[in-house]
């Protein structure tokens, strides 16, 4: 069964925000449903630090053994920080999703909008776990 944290919140398309130590920052990365739908995790291609991006906006993509997929924006905002480790091991989104597996760290342009996204009784609802 799929690790639902109860903090984190979450989209349709299977990506999480968690909120960070800093205020108004987010951490982004795709569920353990999702990773776990993918298979083994290959290759990740993450957006550069600056770069800014509507809600549900394309803002990179996921190769896995099995497909290749879009990572999307949750919020718009602007990335803070991309995980460079996955550059070297692209299998911690496997193996800690919710952890060492993150992708991003993004500044929301309009906070308000974290309140659209889904809880994780809801997101448990979507992927009918």
């Amino acid at each position: 069964m799929s690790e639902i944290p109860t903090y984190l919140y979450y989209t349709d398309q299977h990506e999480y925000l968690k909120p960070d130590p800093r205020p108004g920052v987010f951490t982004v990365g795709i569920t353990d449903y999702a990773q776990g739908e993918l298979g083994d995790v290959v290759f990740l291609e993450l957006p550069a630090i600056g770069a800014t991006f509507q809600a549900s906006e394309v803002m990179g993509t996921i190769e896995a053994v099995k497909a290749v997929s879009d990572i999307y924006c949750p919020v718009a905002g602007e990335v803070m920080e991309v995980n460079t480790s996955l550059d070297k091991d692209p299998a911690l989104v496997n193996s800690d999703p919710y952890g060492k597996g993150w992708m991003v760290r993004l500044k929301p342009s309009n906070l308000s909008q974290v309140d659209d996204l889904l809880d994780a009784e809801e997101y448990r609802t979507l992927v009918g776990k």
